[in-house]
């Protein structure tokens, strides 16, 4: 009896029994591929064990245990480090670096911990790999290698080899026998993830899987694959900047949101401790268009340059761009600087940019914003020792953010004299030698900040 074809959406999962331009379930276009029926008996099967019901006042309830990997920026995106039992999810685009990471990574856990680790490549070759660890200077480090996609062969190695630490580089080469579907499919991420998160769990196993992303820049594959492990990061960085960042959207064990830096250099990737002193590489003389901001990444407060360029538009329809920033935001705090400052831009393109690449998705970059705007359009400069944060509301309000303290110790630490923030996050004590100047409006902001 010939197997009937169905099909299945690569964005939703959703299943239809004829092939179609669009999804009826999420409207994707053109993302219905054929798909087979599984096998009959052709997964593998779980051992029968004794179903345990407990309760939740009988486990105890301890904190996890980590373990460094000697990589600080590393370690802070996981948490603090490894947790044995636990998935980490790493996607990115391609040559960014994330093969490079995950052998540093591995390389520093053999020689400083002595964690046996294996990595298993299903892309690359084992000489291609062993030419990388040469030019990073890993051959000490005597890790174990596999090339190879098939997962039960991977499943045999722990059988043959003893290890604490996994890498598979990367999931969408992997396949099982069971599912009659190609490498990558949802059919195949699915069950070949489900199996590397049991194998985690059972033998207490970190597992890292390293992904690859859409054009979109999210996560290839099923979303159900970010809900299985425990852990989601992101390798970002751009074309042509040595500065990569990597993020965290989804820590069971950590802070969400938290990133570490590094720099691509010749001998593969060095941390960045201080960031805000690499991006704040600013010009020796004052330019109009520029203030620096004191955004949050996690727990980390991070000094950046917001840079703006305003010029008279020649179309009917002027430009708004931002790059690092949300765009639909930007339109709407030109429009509340126009009613509540007198300030207009309507016949004025008007550009935006965070310098180094780093995009702020908080409320805090609104002011500073509009403080580089003003400038740039009046051309005055900013004062080079001003910092400046605030939320701004559709009524001209300056609004409060969190965690101010915070920015402004980080503000006095990089040599900054004097700061631009909501009256509400006036501090009461001293800050370090930093003149404060709270403001309640933006017609007020920029009238300290001596461009109104």
């Amino acid at each position: 009896m010939a197997l009937r074809v169905g099909y299945q959406c690569q964005e939703c999962g959703a299943n239809a029994p004829q092939w179609a331009g669009r999804c009826v379930e999420c409207g994707a276009w053109n993302t219905l591929t054929e798909q087979l029926p599984e096998r009959r008996g052709a997964a593998s099967a779980h051992s029968q064990t004794p179903v345990a019901i407990l309760a939740l006042n009988e486990i105890p309830a301890q904190s996890a245990v980590r373990q460094a990997t000697g990589l600080g920026e590393f370690d802070r995106v996981l948490g603090g480090g490894l947790v044995a039992g636990s998935v980490v999810l790493i996607g990115g685009d391609p040559g960014v670096g994330k093969s490079t990471l995950m052998l540093q990574a591995l390389a520093s856990l053999r020689l400083k911990a002595g964690l046996p680790s294996l990595y298993i490549s299903g892309e690359e070759s084992a000489q291609q790999i062993a030419i990388r660890a040469s030019r990073l200077k890993l051959g000490t480090a005597d890790l174990q290698l596999l090339t190879e996609t098939q997962i039960e062969r991977i499943l045999e190695a722990r059988a043959r080899s003893v290890f604490q630490v996994l890498v598979v580089d990367s999931i969408q080469t992997v396949w099982t026998d069971g599912v009659n579907a190609a490498p990558g499919s949802i059919s195949q991420l699915r069950e070949c993830a489900l199996r590397l998160v049991r194998l985690a769990k059972d033998h207490h196993i970190t597992v890292f899987l390293v992904g690859h992303v859409t054009k979109e820049g999210t996560l290839a594959g099923p979303r159900v694959l970010e809900h299985m492990v425990d852990t989601v990061l992101y390798f970002e960085g751009e074309a042509g900047n040595r500065l990569r960042i990597v993020r965290a959207v989804k820590n069971r064990f950590g802070a969400v949101n938290e990133i570490g830096v590094f720099a691509m250099t010749e001998r593969g990737l060095r941390e960045v401790r201080n960031p805000s002193a690499v991006l704040l590489s600013r010009y020796e003389i004052d330019v109009s268009g520029s203030i620096v901001t004191v955004t949050r990444e996690g727990t980390r407060p991070l000094l950046v340059e917001v840079q703006a360029l305003v010029d008279k538009g020649y179309i009917a329809n002027v430009r708004r761009v931002a790059v690092g920033l949300e765009q639909n935001r930007l339109s709407m705090l030109l429009a509340v600087m126009h009613r509540h400052a007198g300030v207009s831009t309507h016949d004025q393109d008007v550009f935006i940019n965070v310098v180094g690449g780093v995009r702020i998705a908080e409320t805090a970059a609104d002011l500073p914003l509009l403080l580089a705007v003003v400038s740039s359009l009046c051309g005055r400069p900013l004062a080079r020792d001003l910092v400046s944060f605030g939320e701004v509301g559709l009524s001209g309000e300056v609004r409060p953010v969190i965690a101010a303290a915070e920015r402004l110790k980080e503000a006095a630490k990089q040599g900054f004299k004097r700061a631009i923030v909501p009256k509400a996050n006036a501090p009461k004590t001293d800050s370090a030698g930093l003149d404060v100047l709270a403001v309640r409006t933006l017609k007020e902001a920029l009238k300290r900040a001596g461009v109104d």
